[in-house]
């Protein structure tokens, strides 16, 4: 799942993209809200977290042109303000829920947890291939009812794989969608994470699902 982090300290976003990696979640980031805009209008992601004290366009003003664009994206918005006036002007505007500064961690990825399954009522949470399942909102993998462990890296990619599931995808447009993948100690950083995946969901089992196809990348497929 993706997450947009709209927030100036940049304090705050590594300490946010760091923990939300390591909970298997993809993050992009913005500075200022006219490219926070841009971003969660030509990308899709799965919940926005808002700060209002931004610049160039503040918070409110951020999720008031989201909304108005028909984007739905569940947003929580984060704040040092924490007056009731300021919290009942930020769920008026569209926002799903409010988070006052400082917060605790945990908090936070609960209530992630609790905009994600309300947002997700209507929709699987549940990836299939063959008899691999990928469950979205407790992170966990099985393969014929074997339990599957992967790193919060290795679930990203996977499902990144599965939901473009027979689709050839390059290296370079896998590293670009699963941004979070960035190591730059590890040049081909997406082979080495293929090569872990085929380890835990291929090589125990007759079928393989991970194909490489020469010169063009990969794909999952349960051909």
């Amino acid at each position: 799942m993706k997450i947009l982090v709209i927030e100036d300290d940049e304090k705050i976003i590594n300490f946010l993209k760091k923990g939300l990696e390591e909970e298997s979640y993809i993050v992009d980031y913005s500075l200022n809200g006219d490219e926070g805009i841009y971003l969660a209008t030509v990308n899709e992601y799965d919940l926005i977290l808002l700060d209002i004290m931004i610049p160039i366009k503040d918070g409110i003003e951020v999720c008031k042109t989201l909304r108005n664009s028909n984007i739905n994206t569940p947003i929580i918005m984060l704040t040092a303000k924490d007056s009731i006036e300021d919290k009942i002007k930020g769920l008026d505007i569209g926002a799903n829920d409010y988070l006052a500064k400082p917060f605790s961690f945990s908090e936070l990825l609960a209530r992630i947890r609790v905009q994600l399954r309300t947002n997700f009522s209507n929709q699987t949470t549940t990836l299939k291939i063959d008899d691999l399942e990928l469950n979205l909102l407790t992170k966990t993998a099985t393969r014929a009812g074997d339990n599957i462990n992967l790193t919060a890296k290795e679930f990203a990619l996977l499902e990144y794989l599965i939901k473009n599931k027979d689709r050839v995808l390059s290296e370079s447009v896998i590293s670009s969608a699963l941004s979070n993948m960035d190591d730059t100690n590890i040049s081909n950083i997406v082979n080495v994470y293929i090569y872990r995946l085929r380890n835990k969901i291929d090589k125990p089992y007759e079928k393989k699902l991970i194909k490489t196809l020469r010169g063009l990348g990969f794909k999952i497929s349960d051909d």
